[in-house]
């Protein structure tokens, strides 16, 4: 059981719906607050979608990552600065969907009962390695980056802020099965 049925038990089309446009408006304001940085802008998204996947699960999770995209690629300025359509032809794309293989892997977690501080955290640190796949996939293969430019320029200064948005993400959705618990 996931931290969102056991706080909303009931599987109503209407119920899961306002889950994941909930879940999207998180998404979108989590994208908003963003440090400048080259190539990419340090941003909240990764802990957004972590604490996504981790409270929803991995079909929920991704439900609501896919809708999300979804409003960007509809022109809607749910991406880091405002940003909408035209993220999809920039360097950052790989990103955008490494957002959906990063929500499945902790939501996979979620629904497989991992709870504790430490589970999760561990499964939000493998997710956010496999972000980097895609997300340096696209500027290596359609930009011609080298892996010594991904690696120092779109991976290194970023490192260290997704291990500890994966610790955050964890101590936030550990916390909310405590308060249930508490109950």
């Amino acid at each position: 059981m996931t931290l969102s049925k056991a706080l909303v038990p009931s599987n109503s089309i209407a119920t899961r719906a306002a889950m994941v446009l909930g879940g999207t408006a998180l998404l979108a304001a989590a994208s908003q607050i963003s440090v400048p940085m080259f190539p990419v802008p340090m941003t909240l998204q990764t802990l957004a979608v972590l604490a996504i996947g981790m409270t929803f699960g991995a079909r929920m999770g991704v439900a609501t990552v896919a809708a999300w995209l979804l409003e960007g690629a509809a022109g809607l300025p749910v991406f880091a600065n405002g940003g909408a359509t035209a993220a999809f032809f920039g360097p950052t794309v790989g990103f955008l969907f490494g957002f959906l293989a990063m929500v499945a892997i902790v939501g996979f977690a979620a629904d497989r009962g991992v709870k504790s501080v430490v589970g999760l955290a561990i499964a939000g640190l493998i997710a956010s390695a496999a972000l980097y796949v895609p997300g340096l996939a696209v500027p290596a293969i359609a930009f011609g980056k080298t892996m010594p430019e991904l690696l120092s320029g779109w991976m290194q200064p970023f490192l260290i802020g997704d291990a500890v948005k994966a610790v955050l993400a964890a101590l936030i959705v550990s916390g909310g099965w405590s308060f249930l618990a508490k109950r």
